[in-house]
């Protein structure tokens, strides 16, 4: 039953012994209007396996009761892990609802009007897992990571449609530009558009692009990102927040591969491959009618879903020192302690908030000193340091406190990096492990002020 710790509970109708890998297990509906389907599970699978009514879920099952994305399975060496997605009608295990459970084997599960059953259906056998450690500038040596690793390597070798899901600062559109990197489109543009960034009067224009006169201020024509990326890729990052009504002119685009300017009256042909990226889960957009599922549909020829970095088991220290590394820190080695503290730190943020920590305190030292896991005492003095002491002197509202320290921070490191890499921005922003748009955004800013 669910304990009050907020721990995933162990249902198991029988004891068995941990498992030192993973074993194969299947699941059968033995009663329901889905009775007699099943699916394998072997821990072959790339990423977790989604349960549902939705195309887009492997498991697929077309009772009513049963919400689009019902419930995620994955295949761990200690059983099966079973978490309930927001369902309409919930998850049943053993005859109690749960959220996020563990099993082993002999249980029964039930979904809307299924009942399952979980077996064991051969014991935990050793399965190769891609001993690569990375995929192009995308680092990760964790299991969750390295089997998402051959799929990447097959995507790249493709021209479908991708959804990249995952938190924010997961490493998502680092994902899009390797992929693009690394197939056979890699001598094309690699375009983001960030649907979060653009006003929405102009998203329009900037997707298709416009017109001489097309509207107030179009004193000459412009592409848009399709024909920016053409022969390449464009990644429409934050897919989720697109306006509903520029949808169904990003399908069309998509299906025709064509696209029509504002005030234009003819359509100009484009060769695209399109990903998206976002942090959003779809299929409850399109429940919601937020977002439409034929381009739900046709966008999710493919899906990968990038674990978030508290997942990737031991993944912190070795990003950890891969960005010391990278951003600099070559005359001496990781302080254990940092390392250890990292460790304990719960990364909200994620990759992006790691490698954050790790260039602050290249560039700070001590100043970035960081003790996630014991709050600073009120009355502590403050770190000593000319930057941070003459911020905290001048007694300023937190937010424009932050924001000169942070501006600080990023001048130094830009600074420091492209000094490094005699100047040049595409080395800086790689041995950054970031994508270089992002790297830019912060090389402008940096010179605006």
């Amino acid at each position: 039953m669910p304990n009050d710790e907020g721990a995933s509970t162990v249902l198991q109708s029988r004891p068995r012994g941990p498992f030192t890998a993973t074993a194969t297990f299947r699941l059968r509906v033995v009663e329901g209007p889905d009775a007699g389907r099943e699916f394998v599970l072997d821990g072959t699978q790339p990423s977790r396996v989604l349960v549902g009514t939705s195309p887009a879920c492997a498991f697929r099952l077309g009772d009513r009761q049963i919400s689009r994305r019902h419930a995620a399975i994955d295949v761990t060496p200690e059983g099966l892990r079973l978490t309930d997605l927001g369902s309409t009608n919930g998850t049943w295990a053993n005859g109690v609802c749960i959220f996020d459970v563990r099993l082993r084997g002999g249980e029964v599960i039930r979904l809307g009007g299924n009942v399952l059953h979980v077996d064991v259906v051969a014991m935990p056998a050793e399965h190769p897992i891609a001993p690569a450690m990375r995929f192009g500038r995308l680092v990760g040596a964790s299991p969750e990571m390295r089997r998402l690793y051959p799929l990447c390597e097959r995507l790249s070798a493709t021209d479908v449609p991708l959804v990249i899901e995952g938190e924010t600062g997961t490493g998502k559109e680092l994902l899009a530009e390797s992929i693009h990197e690394e197939s056979a489109r890699e001598k094309g543009p690699f375009v983001v558009f960030d649907c979060t960034t653009v006003a929405s009067n102009l998203l329009e224009s900037t997707l298709f692009g416009h017109e001489r006169g097309a509207f107030t201020g179009a004193i000459s024509a412009r592409r848009g990102v399709f024909e920016l990326a053409h022969t390449g890729t464009l990644l429409i990052d934050e897919i989720g927040d697109l306006d509903i009504a520029l949808q169904a002119k990003l399908l069309r685009a998509i299906e025709r591969s064509e696209v029509q300017r504002v005030g234009a009256e003819k359509f100009v042909r484009v060769d695209v491959r399109v990903m998206a990226a976002t942090r959003r889960d779809l299929d409850k957009e399109v429940q919601a009618g937020r977002f439409r599922d034929d381009l739900f549909y046709r966008l999710a020829v493919a899906r990968i879903e990038l674990p978030p970095l508290r997942e990737r088991r031991g993944d912190v220290q070795v990003l950890g020192r891969y960005f010391w590394e990278q951003l600099g820190g070559t005359d001496k080695p990781i302080p254990d302690d940092l390392l250890r503290r990292f460790e304990e730190y719960a990364w909200p943020g994620n990759v992006r908030e790691l490698h954050n920590a790790v260039a602050r305190r290249l560039a700070l030292g001590d100043l970035a000193e960081m003790r996630p896991s014991v709050p600073p005492s009120p009355a502590a003095a403050p770190p000593e340091g000319d930057a941070l002491r003459e911020t905290l002197a001048m007694d300023l509202p937190f937010p424009e406190a932050r924001h000169r320290v942070m501006n600080a921070f990023e001048r130094a490191y830009v600074e420091r990096v492209l000094a490094k890499h005699g100047g040049n921005v595409v080395r800086a922003a790689a041995a950054s492990g970031i994508a270089r748009r992002y790297f830019y955004v912060i090389k402008s800013r940096q010179e605006k002020e």
